[in-house]
């Protein structure tokens, strides 16, 4: 990592003004054998709109891309390209791409960094929601000091059980909360977790955050089937967080059937007649989103919480904006101002790993799509 002549090009293109020059200037220190180049582009998807924000020929000497959604458009416009580290926890968005489908460049996402302040929005949302605090904000708009029979009907989290449907660095700090709160934490994976080796977070970890050797589970499930999703559904679960990166396997992995084995679940163990309640801070598609309406209507699911929705942005005359038993967030659970901080220190690890010949963090594996 010492000095020497430049070796590599690393093209950062940030989603938003003001980036962080302090660390920039720090990753330039570090190492002085990489021109690190950066832009600044609008938030969005649009590659066109991309495009016209960035000079032409951007990427012709990228050997290193660091990027949100701006990618080259063909592989002949990157044509020294060898890492991509993207500044989201996903790679949906970089799938359709020659980069993913044509090659075999290693992909990085920055998962790990999203865990604190998404848990933070999951336990707001769900107590928010348990604790009737909508009618008290609207009497304290009015003016009104206005006690009500909910009040009577709040149930703390103590003793309930809480299903993390990915455990994975998001659901392992979901999971800290809710123990933190008295809950039973059930862990869902795709591929079984059967022993300590296999339970433990190989990914970034924020320092304090999360559970880096899986030991906060009371129990744990796995599997990709319909019939492994509904035994740990039949649980008795209370609240189902949804966690699980978007896949062929995982796209409306939650839809009318799933809602009822889960209902039945709590109604079956003697649950004083509650009802499930489903956050999604994943991607909307991972839930059928007629069948949710439908469960939220007739009374199968008690409630929503919902980050991400099918589509985005959700239309203005979707049933769900009308819904009194839905909270919805235009997929900001995400959002913290240490988001790019910390999402550089992926970068920075990945730097160093490169530079040793080690194996980096959160690659993709493109045979699972994540």
């Amino acid at each position: 990592m010492g000095g020497g002549p430049i070796q590599d090009q690393l093209l950062i293109i940030f989603p938003f003004a003001n980036p962080p020059e302090a660390a920039i200037t720090h990753l330039r220190h570090k190492f002085p054998q990489i021109d690190i180049v950066t832009h600044i582009v609008p938030y969005t998807r649009d590659a066109a709109l991309l495009a016209s924000n960035l000079p032409p020929n951007v990427y012709k000497d990228a050997t290193m891309l660091c990027t949100v959604h701006a990618f080259p458009q063909a592989l002949a416009d990157a044509p020294k390209l060898s890492f991509v580290q993207l500044l989201s926890a996903g790679s949906n968005q970089i799938q359709p791409n020659p980069i993913y489908t044509d090659s075999e460049i290693p992909i990085a996402t920055t998962t790990g960094i999203h865990g604190p302040q998404i848990a933070e929005w999951v336990v707001m949302t769900g107590l928010v929601f348990s604790h009737g605090y909508r009618k008290y904000y609207e009497d304290q708009k009015r003016h009104e000091w206005a006690k009500n029979s909910f009040s009577a009907e709040v149930r703390d989290r103590v003793g309930l059980r809480l299903g993390v449907l990915g455990y994975g660095s998001i659901g392992r700090q979901v999971g800290r909360v809710a123990k933190a709160m008295g809950m039973q934490v059930l862990a869902y994976t795709a591929s079984e977790k059967s022993t300590p080796a296999k339970r433990r977070d190989p990914g970034f970890v924020v320092p304090g955050t999360g559970d880096e050797e899986g030991v906060i589970p009371d129990e744990w499930f796995s599997g990709l089937d319909k019939k492994s999703l509904h035994r740990f559904l039949k649980q008795g679960i209370d609240w189902l967080v949804v966690a699980v990166p978007l896949t062929k396997e995982t796209t409306h992995f939650l839809s009318t059937e799933e809602f009822r084995v889960m209902a039945e679940g709590l109604s079956g163990k003697d649950k004083e007649g509650r009802k499930p309640f489903v956050t999604n801070i994943a991607r909307g598609p991972i839930i059928d989103q007629p069948a949710l309406i439908d469960a939220l209507k007739d009374g199968t699911l008690g409630g929503a919480a919902l980050d991400v929705t099918d589509p985005e942005p959700l239309p203005s005359d979707s049933e769900l904006w009308g819904l009194e038993n839905v909270i919805i967030t235009p997929h900001v659970a995400g959002s913290t101002t240490e988001y790019i901080t910390r999402a550089l220190q992926v970068l920075e690890t990945n730097l160093e790993r490169r530079d040793k010949g080690e194996p980096m963090l959160n690659l993709v594996r493109r045979d699972r799509g994540y």
